[in-house]
């Protein structure tokens, strides 16, 4: 019978003869380890029961166990009306109020689970070119010394850097400017020469501006060096590269010689392109830097309304699925996609719904041949005067996904950035499913571990 009893008291909550606020001497019993929902009309007590019983009864029996020290430093609450509560643990409420929320406001913004994905991948994404595919990496003098450690004793080695680019002054009077700044030598064609021999046996122009395809062929020689594993020698690569780096802002070059060039640049830069440094505001469509500038962040704009332009996906185009090509006016574009359709390679008798992205983008946004969907629209834009054309632009407008971001919301530059080869907007489209597999198989390195 004992054991019975200890057993109940451990599994449940049993409270006795609750009078507090509009509670009736009620007596109740509720199993834990479970989801428990309160229900009732309003004014049957249910903020009573849960809040100034259940939750103060629980709370100051935990301030109760504290020590003196720090009972001073936590409000005390109000014992209930009660005759007796038991097997009741320390208890945690959250506060009762109406969400504020915006337009720009998701699940994910509301929880704060995004703000935690913002600090993930602004503190160990990795940023990678759109033209290349490599890595963007501001580079350090330690990355050009580590890089030097790695050869092999007895290496030759040239540091230079390119001469600036300035429309408007002459590779001439850039090279006496160099000279005057302490550096006699040139790298032209593999090869180093005096820069007071290539003036008076000029190669090509010096009178040309140093945007001119003549003067990337020119690059001012920093040093030369042969490695070995001396701290002196180590020191001296250390003070190279960082003299490169403050001559050419941000390019320091490495070449045996022979060879092609690494080029190291300490600013955030490559395949001519100066790309943002992974922040959290990048990542953060409430905030200037890393909102849309299109939709600002909200991820739709006022277009073309997909829905209004083929509201019966079931239709294929030859069966007038493109609603604003119906009709003796503009049935030419239609027209004209059914006589061509061979050679577009585009099937006129499939459901819309049943097209492949690559067909639906020709249908929408055409090719050199077909001016698509969007073509007959600019098409109207372009002659907006006519009433019948503003008509018909407003008549299939409505709220629609922005072009730029594709819905996303985020600028163009935060898709740069990607864990694991994904970008953030790809893991906020993701099912929870899929973002937790995501996650479990996500693999880091030691050093990303920590951070993450």
């Amino acid at each position: 019978m004992t054991e019975t009893k200890k057993l109940q008291i451990t599994e449940e909550i049993i409270v006795k003869g609750a009078t507090t606020n509009n509670l009736k001497n009620v007596d109740l019993t509720i199993p834990k380890n479970n989801l428990i929902v309160v229900t009732g009309v309003s004014g049957s007590g249910k903020s009573s029961l849960v809040m100034d019983v259940l939750f103060a009864e629980g709370q100051r029996r935990y301030v109760e166990s504290l020590s003196s020290y720090a009972r001073q430093f936590l409000s005390r609450m109000k014992k209930p009306e009660v005759e007796y509560i038991t097997g009741l643990s320390p208890a945690i409420a959250i506060e009762q109020k109406v969400v504020g929320g915006n337009a720009r406001s998701t699940v994910g913004t509301m929880t704060e689970i995004y703000e935690y994905l913002r600090m993930l991948y602004a503190r160990i994404g990795v940023t990678y070119s759109p033209v290349s595919g490599n890595i963007v990496k501001k580079h350090t003098v330690t990355d050009v010394v580590q890089y030097v450690e790695k050869l092999p004793a007895g290496e030759k080695l040239l540091i230079f850097i390119p001469l600036h680019k300035n429309e408007k002054r002459t590779i001439k009077d850039e090279l006496k400017y160099v000279m005057e700044k302490g550096f006699p030598r040139l790298l032209f064609n593999g090869e180093i020469v005096r820069i007071e021999d290539l003036m008076k046996n000029p190669p090509f122009d010096l009178d040309k501006t140093l945007d001119s395809k003549e003067a990337s062929k020119l690059n001012i020689l920093i040093d030369r060096i042969i490695t070995d594993e001396n701290k002196e020698t180590l020191e001296r690569i250390a003070d190279s590269a960082q003299t490169a780096f403050n001559e050419s802002m941000g390019i320091c070059r490495m070449m045996k010689p022979g060879e092609e060039w690494v080029e190291f640049n300490n600013k955030f830069e490559l395949d001519g392109i100066s790309f943002i440094f992974p922040t959290p505001q990048l990542f953060n469509f409430n905030n200037s830097l890393g909102a849309c500038k299109k939709c600002e962040g909200y991820g739709r704009i006022i277009g073309i309304d997909p829905d209004k332009v083929i509201p019966d996906q079931s239709k294929s185009v030859y069966e007038g699925a493109v609603a604003c090509w119906n009709g003796d006016k503009f049935g030419k574009w239609k027209n004209d996609l059914i006589m061509h359709s061979d050679f577009l390679n585009f099937p006129i008798h499939r459901p819309y719904m049943d097209l492949s992205e690559s067909e639906k983008e020709l249908l929408w946004n055409g090719n050199e041949h077909f001016g698509g969907i969007m073509g007959f629209f600019n098409e109207l834009k372009a002659k907006s005067y006519k009433i019948q054309n503003r008509v018909l632009l407003a008549r299939y407008r409505g709220r629609t996904i922005c072009d730029v971001c594709n819905g996303g919301r985020l600028r163009k530059e935060a898709s740069y950035v990607k864990i694991a080869g994904r970008n953030i907007m790809e893991l906020v489209e993701m099912s929870i499913d899929d973002l937790y597999n995501f996650f479990v198989k996500l693999e880091l390195t030691e050093h990303h571990q920590k951070i993450a």
